[in-house]
């Protein structure tokens, strides 16, 4: 993950929002106990993670503060899709896609009709060509300074939901 945070955001962050992304970003276990977190292998060598979730958090990992593991409801509330990495090496291979349908499928399973995320700069262009729009942008700056970021919504497919391609 971080490899993915000081690599690919280099483009997009200073020095210093990198360094609070670091501080912001990262895994959330409780995508691992409730097993939505999904990685992607090639050749044996991890290319990309990431998962989503039916609970209110909506971004960082076990140690960002403001987190709230309370359950979403499906049908009402919209899925989370959260923790979004890809290895610099596989950057615009087709890993984030395959993620992030694997996350879409899974919500629309549990019965979910929506989902959204915060992206970061360097993720938008991705959200964006998989249908995802803009809510709102703002700032965090909880990680020492002001870190850009994008609350992103996508509408689910109604109908029986398809294999990612």
């Amino acid at each position: 993950m971080d490899r993915s945070i000081a690599g690919p955001l280099a483009a997009f962050l200073t020095p210093d929002q990198i360094n609070a992304s670091r501080r912001l970003m990262g895994i959330d276990s409780q995508l691992i106990a409730d097993r939505t977190f999904f990685i992607v292998e090639a050749d044996g060598v991890l290319a990309g993670c990431g998962g989503w979730s039916g609970r209110i958090t909506e971004y960082g990992g076990d140690h960002t503060p403001g987190r709230s593991p309370a359950p979403l409801t499906p049908g009402v509330d919209a899925a989370r899709i959260r923790a979004m990495y890809t290895a610099p090496e596989f950057v615009r291979q087709g890993v984030g896609s395959q993620i992030l349908g694997l996350c879409e499928l899974a919500a629309r399973a549990a019965g979910y009709d929506r989902v959204e995320l915060v992206a970061t700069l360097g993720g938008e262009p991705l959200y964006l060509a998989h249908g995802y729009v803009e809510i709102e942008r703002f700032e965090d700056d909880r990680g020492g300074a002001r870190v850009p970021l994008v609350r992103m919504g996508k509408r689910l497919a109604v109908g029986h939901p398809r294999e990612p391609g």
